[in-house]
């Protein structure tokens, strides 16, 4: 069993360095890691370039879907993990995948994560979060886009169906949605906590607890109007 790891960029010179310094550090290291350059302007690339095990590709249509599927589309592992590129990765984080994927007939893996630079850093929130999301999807996990990974068997199921317009839908949550409509299963394993910036709660606060979840009702309506 292969785990690709899948890093869409923009503009991220000031986090790419710890996010795969964190993956090279990695206890079981993933077999590839990929990096989806979305037209950086800064030196992102160069320094995702020093590491010598990492793969570098160009998705030149702007937007994070597009950037994803590129990389899931170019990942030869047997199992796709996503993160952002301001995630801080446990060591542990590869083979905790590995054991949930060889010990249970699962699709999907998610997480919990914590936020840096903020003054609340305790797992209650987003597992509390994490629980709304499961109540709205009856019963079922959702993924978390720095902390979510699926089989590559399922991507190919899915990766004509997932809607591309970022402004309109949660990428995690739209893909969540059609893992589940087509008969996926997705598991959360509170273990696998990964650390994330806080930069967008602190820098649009408005952004983050006004239309981040007015986008995430829009996202279960787009679906539920089909």
């Amino acid at each position: 069993m292969k785990v690709s790891v899948v890093i869409p960029v923009y503009n991220e010179e000031k986090y790419i360095g710890y996010c795969l310094n964190s993956l090279v550090k990695q206890i079981v290291p993933p077999d590839e890691i990929i990096v989806v350059d979305n037209n950086c302007a800064d030196k992102t690339v160069e320094i995702a370039g020093r590491y010598p095990n990492v793969k570098i590709i160009q998705e030149k249509q702007q937007g994070m879907i597009y950037a994803r599927n590129h990389g899931f589309n170019t990942a030869r592992g047997d199992i796709i993990a996503r993160c952002d590129a301001d995630t801080i990765l446990p060591t542990d984080w590869i083979k905790k995948i590995r054991a949930n994927f060889e010990e249970g007939k699962i699709d999907a893996l998610t997480g919990p994560l914590v936020f840096n630079e903020f003054p609340i850093k305790g797992l209650f929130l987003v597992e509390a979060f994490l629980n709304v999301l499961k109540y709205l999807q009856h019963g079922k996990e959702t993924l978390i886009g720095p902390n979510m990974i699926i089989t590559k068997k399922i991507w190919v199921k899915v990766k004509n169906k997932v809607c591309l317009d970022n402004k309109k839908v949660h990428e995690d949550i739209d893909l969540t949605i059609h893992i589940l409509q087509n008969g996926g299963t997705i598991y959360r394993d509170n273990t696998l906590i990964v650390q994330e910036s806080a930069r967008r709660i602190i820098n649009n606060p408005l952004s983050f607890f006004v239309e981040y979840p007015l986008r995430i009702m829009s996202t279960f309506n787009r679906h539920a109007a089909r």
